[in-house]
């Protein structure tokens, strides 16, 4: 998930639980407001009422026009000093008019006349239904939710956009780099001091790698090359003792698996050395190859090897591939390839070679896909065939990158499919 998109999601999220408890905030300020505005205007109400009564001026009828309705009751002492002088209440009351129940806030209040008598008076007036206004709050409150969010994520997303650039170059410029490969320097254009920091610390974390590839690539070059030497002259004076020497059956049968492992170590030192090479760009020279002319050459070898397996290898289109190459490491890419075809390929198998001007595919048969994430790492292997050293792929991966072929494998209707693809000019 990208960083905008769950930021907003957490954004709506707390935006949520915020405007449900400003909504019933709202609503309880909205309440009160409401009832002290009925409340004065019930408080002025009644004050004028006791004040007619008391000077004995004629009462207001109770269908005047007023929204308020009253009330006056004589109430004997006892019960007006057992009672608050002023009491406010929501209560339900009967209109007759309408027949009907409706809200009502209801101010009542004790006072005494002259002679000391004392009344009970009871002034009411409309009020709303809280329920409807509650729903009413609710409705508002979800449109304004809606629109606060789409304000609040639209504008915090191009905020982000605008302020999180060098972090997408940076991200970018990660992506291009290649170890063993002069990386670009650092785009640094921003003056956020946390992004300059992130920066230099990948330009510097980048250079420890370098530096760390180069002296790796350094060790196995020099120590490919000077195993060479050493490796020959075992190989040599295990084949003196053998045709020199009376070795008994054991014997030899002992000497010539120490020939088979040291051919196995000899083929694996040759071929650092020629991944060292290819990283070091030591094959400058460059030839345009037809590959399709290397690929019937390889299928014919490989096929004169594998004769007793019964594999047939079918070779489809008639298209010419040429590539500028170096042409021993394009023997080298195309060999690696049938070869690895040949070998996994099972008995009465069939492999499918496909060649048109811009792209190579050799497929087999399998049953097992490999893992398409390091099927090209060095060392890889999917079972521990006798004589393979793990780095026929990644050799073919090598010198794909080197020439900025595009490698590429997957399994699809129980077929291995390897891919290879010059890029678009």
């Amino acid at each position: 998930m990208r960083l905008i998109t769950r930021i907003a999601i957490r954004l709506t999220l707390a935006l949520a639980p915020l405007m449900i408890v400003w909504a019933v905030l709202f609503y309880f300020a909205l309440i009160k407001e409401i009832n002290d505005e009925m409340d004065d205007s019930l408080e002025t109400y009644s004050e004028m009422i006791i004040v007619r009564m008391l000077s004995h001026q004629e009462l207001p009828a109770l269908n005047s026009g007023s929204n308020n309705s009253y009330s006056i009751h004589p109430v004997d002492s006892i019960y007006a000093k057992t009672h608050d002088g002023i009491v406010y209440s929501d209560i339900e009351v009967y209109i007759l008019e309408r027949e009907e129940y409706e809200p009502a806030r209801v101010l009542t209040t004790i006072f005494e006349d002259d002679e000391g008598r004392f009344y009970e008076l009871r002034v009411s007036s409309p009020s709303f239904e809280r329920d409807e206004l509650a729903a009413a709050i609710l409705r508002w409150l979800a449109l304004i939710y809606l629109i606060l969010l789409i304000i609040v994520i639209l504008t915090t997303i191009l905020v982000l956009r605008h302020n999180i650039q060098p972090l997408y170059a940076l991200l970018h410029w990660l992506d291009r780099y290649q170890p063993g490969h002069k990386p670009e320097a650092v785009p640094n254009d921003t003056n956020i001091p946390e992004f300059r920091r992130l920066n230099n610390a990948a330009q510097k974390a980048v250079e420890r790698s370098e530096h760390l590839f180069e002296q790796q690539k350094n060790f196995i070059g020099n120590a490919s090359h000077e195993l060479q030497t050493p490796l020959a002259i075992i190989g040599n004076r295990i084949e003196w003792i053998i045709d020199n020497t009376n070795p008994t059956e054991e014997q030899l049968e002992q000497l010539i698996g120490v020939n088979h492992s040291l051919a196995n170590i000899v083929k694996l030192n040759k071929t650092l050395l020629l991944l060292t090479k290819i990283d070091n760009g030591q094959f400058p020279e460059m030839n345009d190859v037809d590959i399709a002319a290397l690929i019937r050459d390889e299928v014919e070898i490989y096929g004169e090897i594998f004769e007793e397996r019964n594999i047939e290898c079918c070779i489809n289109g008639t298209e010419s591939l040429t590539i500028p190459i170096n042409r021993t490491l394009a023997v080298t890419l195309v060999g690696n390839l049938v070869r690895n075809a040949y070998i996994h390929s099972p008995e009465n198998s069939r492999i499918d070679v496909s060649i048109n001007y811009d792209k190579l595919e050799i497929s087999n048969d399998g049953d097992t896909p490999l893992d398409a994430e390091h099927v090209f790492d060095r060392f890889y292997r999917a079972t521990k065939r006798e004589g393979s050293t793990g780095l026929g792929l990644a050799l073919v991966k090598a010198i794909a990158d080197y020439y900025s072929l595009d490698v590429e494998y997957r399994f699809k209707n129980k077929k291995h499919i390897f891919t290879i693809t010059r890029p678009k000019n």
